[in-house]
């Protein structure tokens, strides 16, 4: 029963702090924990969070797929101080998300953490939800500093 209050009060957190992802999540796990046996439950537990990651890889490379990026475009990065400090960050960003993936999967109280963390963030510091955006706010950062030390 304390499972179904703690989700429908994530649920409710995360509808004041208009963070859809996280009201739409617990939703559906308040949905699968009464549908689903525990052992199904857990399978989705520790297999939802790549499944996850291969939607969120697709949805990324789409661009690639209709043909709005072609190689010209990835060739191009490579030439301008701007596209390679992108690439950069880009990878820093993939290996601190590989870290926290694995934070994540060994000790899953972090999550909490995290989710209590981002939800005082949209609230009161009308900060974003999403990765993506953090890693180009760490550009802007890495950008701005490279600007002040080496000029435009």
């Amino acid at each position: 029963m304390s499972s179904y209050l703690i989700l429908f009060g994530l649920a409710l957190l995360g509808y004041v702090a208009h963070n859809s992802t996280v009201t739409i999540s617990a939703l559906a796990l308040i949905v699968m924990r009464a549908v689903l046996s525990d052992s199904r439950l857990s399978y989705f537990g520790s297999h939802g969070l790549n499944w996850g990651m291969i939607l969120l890889t697709a949805a990324m490379i789409t661009p690639i797929a209709l043909g709005k990026i072609g190689i010209n475009d990835i060739l191009n990065v490579f030439k301008s101080p701007a596209g390679i400090a992108s690439v950069v960050v880009g990878i820093v960003v993939a290996i601190l998300g590989k870290w926290g993936v694995d934070v994540m999967t060994n000790e899953p109280q972090i999550v909490v953490s995290i989710l209590v963390g981002t939800i005082i963030g949209v609230i009161f510091f009308k900060g974003v939800p999403v990765g993506p955006m953090i890693a180009s706010g760490i550009f802007y950062m890495f950008l701005q500093i490279f600007t002040r030390i080496f000029g435009s």
